[in-house]
């Protein structure tokens, strides 16, 4: 299975990427952790991240891409994958259609969530996790990219056939459990 998680930062997408991931057998596969990992090891897409999540703002699409296209192809994602934070913009999205050529997506799975819901939830995060790039201004910036540049993307997944919407709002088990039924319908 090849899926793609979409809803704006704060939605519990890295919470429900793990549960369907296990429900499912497929490889979670996160731009965020994949950022943080270089960030932690200081390598030099860590530091060219860095600069821009620290400022709220989408990495550049040439480090995203050649990071993804090179995940894609580690032997774990063959089986199935979940991409979580990729792809954010149309560009992007011609760009991983590209790398999975004649065997595309299966489904993507929005999570939808309130504004000043997920603001509360990443300030919280922020709190336990000491993460430098979840400030309240930074988040607010964020949720302003997610409208400007990924929103626009439900539209042309759903001209696809592909979408699949859920309320990311309540009990993780309780989100977990809808986004189970969408994805088994």
């Amino acid at each position: 299975m090849r899926l793609l998680i979409m809803g704006p930062p704060g939605a519990g997408k890295g919470t429900q990427a793990e549960m369907i991931c296990s429900e499912f057998g497929i490889t979670h596969i996160s731009t965020g952790d994949l950022f943080r990992l270089n960030l932690a090891q200081g390598t030099a897409l860590g530091q060219e991240a860095k600069k821009y999540m620290d400022a709220g703002e989408y990495v550049p699409d040439s480090v995203t891409n050649g990071m993804v296209r090179a995940r894609l192809n580690d032997a774990d994602a063959k089986a199935g994958f979940l991409l979580d934070g990729y792809p954010r913009t149309v560009a992007q999205v011609a760009e991983l259609d590209g790398m999975l050529g004649a065997t595309p997506l299966d489904r993507v799975l929005e999570l939808t969530a309130d504004t000043e819901e997920v603001v509360k939830r990443l300030i919280v995060r922020a709190n336990e996790q000491g993460r430098s790039d979840d400030t309240t201004e930074v988040i607010r910036r964020r949720l302003e990219l997610y409208a400007e540049q990924t929103a626009p993307l439900t539209a042309l997944y759903k001209s696809r056939g592909l979408l699949v919407q859920v309320d990311g709002l309540g009990s993780i088990a309780e989100v977990t459990a809808r986004i189970s039924d969408a994805l088994k319908s």
